[in-house]
């Protein structure tokens, strides 16, 4: 067996520091983990900060981050590795979970219940005291360095009673809950990301505010920050703001033809 050349960890580096505003001690709380070497588990709606945090918190830690984006068809081999052909000879080729592992990094676990059940074993090992991965099929028992560091991410407020995650699993990790910021906060954000004015910025939170409290009475989710910045950005770059409302949030939002008037709607009484 040839082992093949794996990506190097340092591809996975942050060189420039990741625009994050805190929003209660998420900051200190995962650096105490970190240090204690406790896995960590991120909880929140899509696009409220969880992802920029993990870019964050790499950069502040100036460790290697290996994410993994979950979906279902992410298989645990997926995860570890396997063998492939290649010019007639057999490879091993690492995951990114064995890489992350193997090098030291942070690997971070984007939406985990999304991938099959599998995939939430594999990382049993890693999420205990044994702090190890093992690798079946080549008959390895991989030990994390210190510098190895695992977090997962799911929303809570999407998932079925079919995709959670199980105690068995949760329980193994320090948890940190995620919401969106306050009105004066998500307002400096969305300012600071795109460059647009506190006032149009501040009325995008107002609008995003509409939406959300549409949530469960016609919207499965609301706008999140990610997509206020988009409209942001198009509204920066010449984009009226109702166009840019409605393109880059009341799309995203639904496809529902009355439930995008009533958003739209929302949108225009306010720019």
């Amino acid at each position: 067996m040839i082992q093949a050349k794996a990506l190097k960890p340092e591809e996975h580096f942050i060189d420039e520091e990741p625009y994050y505003e805190a929003i209660g001690e998420e900051i200190e709380v995962f650096l105490a983990a970190y240090q204690q070497q406790i896995p960590i588990l991120l909880k929140g709606p899509t696009g409220c900060g969880k992802t920029r945090f993990m870019e964050h918190m790499a950069w502040r830690l100036k460790k290697p981050l290996i994410t993994v984006s979950c979906h279902d068809d992410l298989t645990a081999s997926d995860l570890v590795g396997r063998f492939l052909v290649s010019g007639g000879e057999t490879q091993w080729v690492d995951g990114p979970l064995a890489r992350a592992v193997r090098h030291g990094a942070i690997c971070y676990l984007d939406e985990i219940v999304e991938a099959r059940k599998d995939t939430t074993v594999v990382i049993h090992p890693l999420a205990d005291d044994r702090r190890v991965l093992p690798m079946e099929k080549v008959g390895e028992l991989l030990e994390a360095t210190n510098d190895f560091c695992l977090a997962i991410s799911y929303n809570p407020g999407y998932q079925s009673v079919l995709k959670d995650l199980k105690q068995s699993t949760r329980q193994r990790f320090v948890a940190l809950e995620f919401d969106y910021p306050s009105s004066e906060l998500e307002t400096r954000i969305i300012s600071n990301e795109t460059g647009i004015d506190e006032d149009m910025a501040s009325r995008l939170v107002k609008f995003a505010h509409m939406t959300r409290n549409l949530k469960g009475s016609g919207l499965e989710e609301g706008a999140s920050t990610r997509l206020l910045v988009h409209a942001a950005k198009l509204i920066k770059a010449g984009i009226s703001p109702v166009t840019a409302c409605h393109t880059a949030i009341s799309q995203a939002l639904t496809d529902d033809a009355e439930m995008l008037s009533a958003v739209n709607e929302l949108s225009s009484s306010l720019f």
